[in-house]
């Protein structure tokens, strides 16, 4: 799409603030990103939009007062000698200036083979003013006795009505970004970072991904990263909507805009300015007008519809008034249809509500990455959920380590087990190497260590191959499973040469909200669904505390996703939540996939949905939030659409026999209330 100059100057004015926050690659996606959203509604053509309408406005005074509106004179209008040269000008003047971004935003509809609202404006303007020049014409020059009707009053209150439309929804499509105004202003513009030993204070933009930076008491959290030194209490109120204080300290993460109560964090930076949290909000929020859902598929079906209907009604009654009555009615019918059935508000309907639904997801802590779950949340009967992580807290504590054979002792054990889960960032990995820590037996190293996706891991230390698995490789691998009391837990066995040579047992907890999340779930009629790599014990305990009645255990990535394949193939629609690695290929096969936070970066790439918080419960805040977005779009879908019903034969003059006819005037306007309308209702989206 083409842009002027100045038209680019002003879009980049109304990002300025919060594009310098966001750096250069924020820049470009920002730009990219307003391109797109408002592609469809050729906003990018309409320049300052409020200088416009009042310079408009202004050159609409000599029209309004010196015109007759409809060819009757109405009270406060007067003529003077000369006043129909004056309305000529001004007239002029107004068609090419407060016009132009219509006419311009055609010609690249057509060029598109897209004929939409903003041909159908530019036609129903350019008929009204070529019209109207030939009266002009004909009543001063050719035959003065004719008194052809003009359509100057007409075409000044299109325009300023299209305008002001116009006007009042850019206002809606920035005001539904003004969260992510808001998240970007909360970043400081300067950072201290350590260089050489040295604080030193550096812009936000050239903050890198590994660079450690000094957060004072009271300062925002400039970039998402982790704590490496010190222990505060960190407000996320403003960014994921969390009203409690966190402990934050060492280890922990932390999302950039929060505030930094306490006392003096040490933060390792680990995503920048342009790849943290509120860039990733700022995208989705921005980019949310541009993913096509059904519904928004349907809408631009029913504006091609519009056109042609439009088109062929208009016609219609051209003709028939023209041989019923005279030609300039017979046009006057047609400037009418073309007028009240262009499908400004309708393209406005949807991209509005789902601007207005991701930026209060995301003040929510959900960010919405594909726009066509909204409209398949409403299908979903299966909630299937990944247990550690999702429905656990996944902080895991070893309970339990024992040798199995006489030649090694427990604390070699764990050694040979912590030196094979040092390179791994999983949580139960985690949990040996800290135990193998407070027991000072991390002298081993591993080398060559490998993922046994679904099993486990293998490495090799002092020249031999060792494998920390779980039972279902042992089973696989023909091997005798120990009969141990810790059964309840999850146990890793240590393999070496086909010999079991003992096993770890590991703890966790669940979830505060899982339970509830699970009653609630049901109260919908949603089947929970429990799918775990975890054995049969640890799984049933899980289920039984959580009242699932539905779980399976021993599964690996390859079995989850085949088990939801199996229930989509019987007809259901599956919901899956998972945070590792071993999810991220059933996240994507699911509907709808659902990732948890706190998970890895694979899984929450492969999801439609991210739970910033990393609460289960707030699936359900989803479910509602997809409710309510579903309910406004099909609000809003009659409001821009529906009202064409009426309007379209009211506008041919079907009803003119019994005194009923609209006119060009209150056709646009009609249309622009419909338009003001689907901007209010979109902003009423509350959960």
């Amino acid at each position: 799409m083409n842009k002027s100059q100045n038209d680019e100057m002003d879009m980049k004015h109304m990002h300025h603030d919060q594009q310098m926050k966001m750096g250069d690659s924020m820049e470009h996606m920002d730009g990219m990103s307003m391109d797109h959203s408002m592609g469809n509604m050729s906003m990018m053509h309409m320049g300052n939009l409020k200088q416009k309408f009042w310079y408009s406005l202004i050159l609409s005074l000599p029209i309004l007062f010196c015109a007759p509106a409809m060819g009757v004179w109405l009270p406060f209008q007067f003529s003077f000698s000369g006043s129909q040269f004056v309305v000529i000008i001004f007239a002029t003047i107004l068609f090419f200036y407060g016009g132009w971004p219509f006419l311009t935003s055609a010609i690249g509809e057509l060029k598109e083979h897209q004929p939409a609202m903003m041909t159908l404006i530019s036609l129903g303007i350019t008929t009204a003013y070529g019209y109207s020049l030939y009266a002009f014409i004909i009543n001063n020059f050719v035959n003065p006795a004719a008194h052809v009707m003009d359509f100057f009053w007409e075409l000044a209150t299109l325009i300023l009505i299209m305008l002001l439309g116009h006007w009042v929804e850019m206002n809606s499509l920035m005001s539904a970004n003004d969260s992510v105004a808001d998240l970007a202003s909360l970043l400081p513009d300067h950072v201290q970072v350590k260089q050489d030993d040295q604080w030193t204070e550096v812009p936000l933009n050239q903050v890198a991904k590994g660079d450690v930076v000094l957060v004072k008491a009271g300062a925002s959290i400039p970039l998402d990263g982790q704590v490496i030194d010190g222990q505060s209490a960190v407000n996320e109120s403003l960014v994921t909507g969390e009203t409690r204080l966190l402990k934050r300290k060492q280890g922990s993460s932390v999302i950039g805009g929060s505030i930094n109560n306490d006392q003096t964090l040490t933060i390792k930076v680990t995503k920048t300015a342009q790849n943290g949290f509120i860039a990733n909000v700022s995208q989705l929020v921005q980019t949310a007008q541009t993913a096509k859902s059904n519904l928004q598929s349907l809408a631009d079906k029913v504006s091609g519809w519009l056109f042609y209907a439009a088109v062929v009604v208009g016609l219609l009654a051209f003709i028939i008034w023209s041989i019923l009555n005279n030609v300039q009615t017979g046009f006057l019918r047609l400037v009418t249809v073309l007028v009240i059935a262009c499908p400004h508000a309708l393209g406005l309907a949807i991209p509005l509500v789902n601007a207005c639904s991701t930026s209060l997801g995301a003040k929510n802590g959900l960010l919405v990455r594909n726009r066509k779950v909204i409209d398949l949340s409403p299908q979903i009967d299966y909630v299937v959920l990944d247990k550690t992580g999702t429905l656990t807290e996944g902080k895991f504590q070893v309970h339990q380590y024992e040798s199995l054979v006489s030649d090694l002792n427990d604390q070699k054990l764990l050694a040979l087990m912590a030196a094979l889960e040092r390179q791994s960032s999983h949580p139960i990995a985690k949990s040996i190497v800290k135990k193998a820590q407070q027991q000072q037996v991390l002298e081993l190293t591993a080398q060559n260590v490998t993922n046994l996706t679904g099993h486990g891991l293998k490495g090799e230390i002092a020249g031999k191959e060792y494998q920390l698995v779980n039972q279902q490789s042992l089973k696989e691998q023909h091997l005798t499973i120990p009969e141990l009391a810790v059964s309840e837990l999850t146990l890793s066995y240590l393999v070496c040469e086909q010999q079991v040579l003992g096993y770890v047992a590991i703890g966790d907890q669940l979830k505060p909200s899982a339970k509830k999340l699970i009653q609630q779930l049901k109260e919908q009629k949603i089947t929970p669904l429990m799918l775990t790599g975890d054995n049969e014990s640890v799984a049933k305990k899980v289920a039984d505390q959580l009242e699932i009645s539905e779980y399976k255990a021993n599964l690996l990535p390859q079995d989850k996703n085949q088990i939801i394949q199996e229930l989509q193939q019987a007809g259901h629609h599956v919901l899956m939540t998972g945070d590792g690695i071993n999810d991220a290929p059933s996240l994507a096969q699911a509907d709808i996939g659902v990732a948890i936070g706190a998970g890895t970066d694979v899984a929450i790439d492969a999801a439609d949905v991210v739970l910033v918080k990393s609460d289960p419960l707030d699936i359900m805040k989803f479910f509602l939030l997809a409710k309510n977005t579903h309910r406004k779009t099909i609000q809003n879908l009659w409001w821009g659409a529906g009202y064409n019903i009426i309007a379209l034969p009211l506008a041919a003059g079907i009803l003119a026999p019994i005194g009923i006819i609209l006119s060009p005037a209150l056709g646009a306007i009609l249309m622009s209330l419909s338009t003001v309308v689907v901007a209010i209702n979109a902003s009423l989206l509350k959960f």
